[in-house]
């Protein structure tokens, strides 16, 4: 990873703060990428002096579009941008609302690979995100788990479209991350400490497990087209 450069969409809090931290400890200089600018300033003193910082709103194309016609060559494209989680039931669900949430974490990263792919050298790879809500859903999963799948599909399509670009996608399980801060705080721990208790290792994921994840695949040349389950074994119990 020693002199590469990895532009990571989402980079300033949760999965895609943890891959910063990872693919930098390992030499890479790092470009993150949000719409919180504070986040940003904050995450970029705890990381080496090459890494640097965009604030910009990735829930528009001409945003992210923007973004890339300055941003210059580069090795690796990490996408783990996305609102906390808002799960309702079916009978419950506002339509126009329900295409809402699709705009950051799925037309998001359309728009990061369409815009970011003619700009990685040879050898690069993009890592996108899904989750284990496209196989292990529950009531009320209707909307993330149509991400996560879409999301897969898009993954094995791209791989194909942009190659010998490698892309990748990483189906994280639950992880103690910012994604569940919608759940008040003292449910949010009850329901780590039930999730910890059902799965095989007795722990729920923490943000440097998917990190070191994203680092791997952008790391192994001879993987694409495949999402790799970082779950602890909840689609296994």
């Amino acid at each position: 990873m020693k002199n590469k450069r990895v532009i990571i969409l989402g980079g300033s809090s949760g999965l895609g703060w943890a891959t910063a931290k990872a693919a930098a400890a390992e030499g890479a200089g790092v470009v993150i990428v949000s719409g919180n600018a504070s986040r940003i300033e904050t995450a970029l003193k705890a990381l080496p002096a090459n890494s640097s910082g965009h604030a910009v709103d990735l829930s528009k194309e001409e945003n992210i579009k923007a973004f890339f016609e300055k941003i210059g060559p580069f090795d690796h494209l990490v996408y783990t941008a996305g609102e906390n989680l808002n799960l309702q039931n079916i009978a419950d669900t506002d339509v126009q609302k329900a295409r809402d949430f699709f705009t950051l974490r799925f037309w998001g990263a359309l728009a990061a690979v369409k815009y970011g792919a003619p700009l990685i050298r040879p050898g690069g790879s993009i890592g996108l995100t899904s989750g284990i809500a496209s196989q292990r859903p529950g009531a009320g999963w209707s909307l993330a788990s149509s991400i996560c799948g879409a999301m897969e599909g898009f993954t094995r399509a791209m791989a194909i479209e942009l190659a010998p670009i490698r892309v990748n996608a990483v189906m994280p399980g639950v992880v103690e991350s910012n994604l569940w801060d919608g759940i008040p705080e003292d449910d949010r721990k009850k329901f780590y400490q039930s999730v910890a208790a059902s799965l095989p290792v007795k722990r729920v994921g923490q943000p440097e497990d998917i990190g070191q994840t994203f680092v791997f695949l952008m790391k192994q040349s001879f993987a694409t087209g495949q999402t790799f389950i970082i779950d602890g074994g909840t689609v296994l119990v």
